[in-house]
């Protein structure tokens, strides 16, 4: 078993395309530990608020069939592929974490660079995991989330009821 690590964001029926995606991956996966659910500003485009969390789980699944099972409860809830890279979203599902891989070929970015960017991603993943080393740097999480400049990428907790 591997322990993955997931982003989640919607702009798009966020509330719904939320309860939807998490209730497809927990159906799929089992037991999900679930960050709160933060809103922030679109980033690198006009556009509606995002709501973001980050999601773990355990598999057997090699790393190709976890992503594409979540391009598939993307595609599912009207995930739109045929649009610019910065964009609305009914459900976005990224990998940030597959164990300690470091796997940056055939489409694969893990780790994801935005954890160490974005204050959507690395905020809620030092949440659910503080103690854990990113496994490029081996700084842990709660560290990383510390010193991060956060200029520019306000979020806030969002009371969210599953």
């Amino acid at each position: 078993m591997v322990a993955v690590v997931v982003s989640v964001g919607s702009n798009i029926d966020r509330d719904k395309n939320f309860r939807l995606g998490i209730a497809a991956l927990r159906d799929e996966y089992g037991e999900l530990e679930l960050s709160s659910v933060y809103q922030s500003s679109a980033v690198g485009f006009e556009g509606d608020d995002f709501f973001n969390m980050v999601l773990s789980f355990e598999t057997a699944q090699p790393v190709d069939q976890v992503a594409m099972t979540l391009r598939e409860v993307e595609e599912r809830y009207g995930r739109v592929r045929n649009c610019a890279k910065f964009s609305s979203r009914t459900l976005d599902l990224d990998i940030l974490l597959y164990g300690d891989a470091d796997l940056h070929s055939q489409g694969m970015d893990i780790p994801r660079a935005e954890i160490e960017k974005n204050a959507h991603v690395l905020q809620p993943l030092a949440e659910i995991a503080p103690d854990l080393k990113h496994p490029l740097s081996k700084i842990r999480y709660q560290q990383l989330w510390q010193q991060l400049d956060t200029t520019g990428q306000q979020l806030w907790v969002v009371p969210f009821s599953w």
